[in-house]
């Protein structure tokens, strides 16, 4: 009998997790979602959400469609109580669960992208790659990646080539953005080539490229298990000052060379870049710093006055030099750059990223624990170093994919960004020759993310 199939709840995270973008952002103005629901394979899922105009309740249900994607295909509304919402929503999924069917077909064409079906030679083959396909430590990322593919679209159509091999770094990197944008809300219009993401919001649209520093060369296996060079602090001080501010200067100018304002699709609205740092293993952990450095041509150095108070004074960098090679300082400052409106960069879009946000949703292996360390804001106004934190990957975690994302706006941008359309990550700004920053209330400079393979003794 239906009645004895088994409905649960589920938690906002795995039901999100699962449903991704087929929610429309647009329901929030209407509408609060209140509970969440599934049968035992996750064939069926419900959802019970309040009517904000008349105080009533709806419930939906959402089944997948011949792509894969969690769609809606029964709904009841003018529902008076929680109670009753809920009642009828479990009944209604017993009862399609009962029938055996898991697909629900809304007349779609087209298939899913499978990143994991391999279709590149062996040699191409990234060692990141084979790790995400291959190792259980990895499986939390694999799992919420997957459920990524149905609704991604790959206007190159060379996604899944290019994340297989040489591109690995970067498609990950577009990835991570995709899932920010779509947790922030922003509606998707997938119909121009360039740039990588055009995205609205009350009726705002923002155009974002995406880039990152590079490999000189692509990452061979054996390369892979070396471990990361150990820098002392000297050799990253020295590091950070011009040989970084080089290497994120050289993509950041090649955008700028592509005059993406000029699109008919792009003119008159916000243009940025979006930049992450994989030139070396684990490099993000150190170079972060040194992006503001040269986008506003700008260090700080800080003191305590005699009064025990924090004095933080900005010192101008004119040029970056490294060998024969010498750039000017202040990207947001050359020719050209006032069409480009800001500038974003974290240093955790990365797999360690996807494997935290798939653990804490419920996917992977339940042997592998996931365990976070490292270094956070710490917002005493008078404190001079950062806050240092440590835990393990949960179900109970709530970490977003907004967390350590930064955005640096231009000062001389024509088009500015409003800020409010990325409301939940830092803000960087440049006024009277210094860098005022806005940070959220927890927001991590650096990380690493340790695995731990739970095994038997005999094992």
């Amino acid at each position: 009998m239906s009645e004895d199939i088994k409905i649960t709840r589920i938690d906002l995270k795995r039901f999100t997790a699962l449903v991704g973008p087929s929610r429309s952002p647009r329901a929030a103005f209407f509408s609060k979602e209140v509970d969440w629901f599934s049968n035992e394979d996750e064939s069926v899922l419900g959802i019970v959400l309040l009517d904000i105009a008349d105080n009533d309740y709806v419930w939906l249900t959402l089944g997948r469609d011949e792509i894969g994607r969690y769609r809606n295909f029964d709904i009841e509304a003018c529902i008076v109580t929680h109670e009753e919402a809920e009642k009828q929503l479990i009944s209604k999924m017993q009862e399609i669960t009962a029938t055996g069917q898991n697909v629900f077909p809304q007349g779609d064409k087209g298939q899913a992208l499978d990143l994991f079906n391999i279709i590149v030679t062996e040699e191409k083959i990234h060692p990141f790659f084979r790790r995400l396909c291959e190792e259980p430590s990895f499986s939390s990322a694999k799992g919420i990646i997957g459920e990524m593919m149905p609704h991604y679209i790959d206007i190159d159509g060379n996604f899944v080539e290019q994340f297989q091999s040489a591109g690995f770094d970067a498609r990950v990197w577009e990835l991570y953005l995709n899932a920010y944008l779509i947790e922030e809300e922003f509606e998707f219009d997938r119909s121009h080539f360039a740039p990588d993401f055009n995205v609205n919001k009350y009726g705002h649209k923002v155009c974002i490229e995406a880039t990152i520093v590079g490999r000189k060369k692509p990452l061979t296996e054996d390369e892979a298990r070396i471990p990361a060079e150990n820098y002392t602090r000297e050799q990253l001080l020295e590091k950070s000052m011009d040989e970084m501010p080089i290497k994120f200067g050289s993509p950041l100018y090649s955008k700028l060379q592509k005059k993406y304002w000029t699109h008919e699709h792009v003119k008159g609205n916000p243009l940025v870049i979006a930049i992450a740092d994989f030139h070396d293993k684990q490099s993000m952990l150190w170079s972060s710093t040194s992006l503001p450095n040269y986008l506003y041509g700008v260090r700080h150095e800080s003191h305590y006055d005699e009064d025990g108070k924090l004095v933080i004074e900005p010192i101008k960098i004119d040029t970056h030099k490294l060998g024969d090679k010498e750039i000017p300082s202040g990207y947001f400052f050359q020719p050209d750059s006032e069409h480009i409106s800001a500038v974003m960069f974290s240093n955790s879009g990365t797999i360690s990223k996807f494997n935290r946000m798939g653990k804490q949703s419920g996917f992977g292996a339940k042997n592998v624990m996931l365990f976070r360390t490292g270094f956070c804001h710490d917002h005493d106004e008078n404190a001079s170093l950062p806050k240092t934190f440590a835990f393990e990957i949960t179900g109970e975690s709530n970490e977003s994919w907004a967390e350590g994302l930064s955005m640096f706006h231009n000062p001389n941008a024509l088009h500015p960004v409003h800020p409010g359309l990325f409301p939940s990550i830092a803000h960087h700004y440049f006024d009277e020759g210094q860098i005022i920053s806005n940070l959220p209330d927890f927001y991590p400079y650096t990380s690493t993310t340790n695995i731990v393979n739970v095994v038997d003794d005999d094992k």
